[in-house]
C-alpha cells in the first residue's frame, strides 16, 4: 500500500504547478507515482463527439478507452477519495490535490502573496511548503519554488512504516 499524501492550498497558490515539478523531482529519484485530483467544478474529460462520450451519452454508468500507450475509464457516478485510491494500481506513492476533508497526511502550500493564511493550520499537517517559513509550527518545512528537498524528504518516508507521516 501506497503512502498517500494530500496537497492543500487555496485556489491561485500554485499547487498543480508546484506538484507537477514534484512529480518530476520524485520520478528522477526512481519513484512511481500516481496523482490524484478533485475539482471542485464540474470537469469534461472526454471530447464531444467521440465514441466514448456517445457511449456515456447513451447511457453507459462506465466507459473505458485504451490504445497502445494509456488507458481512461469514465465512471459516471460520484466517487471517493477512499473508492479511488482503492482501484489505483500499485505505486510508491500517491500526491493527492484537495480533498482536504477525507486525506490524510495533509501538507499544506502556502504563497505569501495571497494575502491569505494557510487553508489548513499547519499543526494539523505533516509538513510545510511555503515562502514564509515562519508559519512551520514545528512541522518539517519545505520551499515553495524548489521541490527537490520535499521529494528527498517523501522518499526517505516511504521507508517508514503507514501509519507514521
Amino acid at each position: 500500500m501506497p503512502k498517500v499524501y494530500s496537497f492543500i492550498a487555496w485556489s491561485g497558490t500554485g499547487k498543480t504547478t508546484y506538484l507537477e515539478r514534484l512529480i518530476a523531482a520524485l520520478k528522477a529519484r526512481g519513484v512511481s507515482v500516481a496523482a490524484v485530483k478533485h475539482d471542485a467544478h464540474r470537469f469534461d474529460a472526454d471530447r464531444e463527439g467521440k465514441d466514448s462520450w456517445r457511449f456515456a451519452r447513451a447511457g453507459a454508468d462506465v466507459v473505458a478507452v485504451a490504445d497502445g500507450e494509456k488507458c481512461a475509464v469514465f465512471e459516471y457516478r460520484p466517487a471517493s477519495l477512499a473508492g479511488l485510491l482503492a482501484r489505483l494500481p500499485e505505486t510508491d506513492i500517491v500526491l493527492v490535490e484537495g480533498w482536504h476533508a477525507e486525506a490524510g497526511n495533509a501538507i499544506v502550500l502556502h504563497r505569501a502573496a495571497t494575502g491569505k493564511p494557510p487553508k489548513l493550520s499547519p499543526a494539523d499537517c505533516v509538513a510545510v511548503v511555503t515562502d514564509a517559513p515562519m508559519l512551520a509550527a514545528g512541522r518539517p518545512c519545505f520551499p515553495l519554488d524548489d521541490p527537490a528537498p520535499l521529494a528527498d524528504w517523501l522518499t526517505r518516508q516511504m521507508l517508514t512504516p503507514h501509519n507514521q507521516p
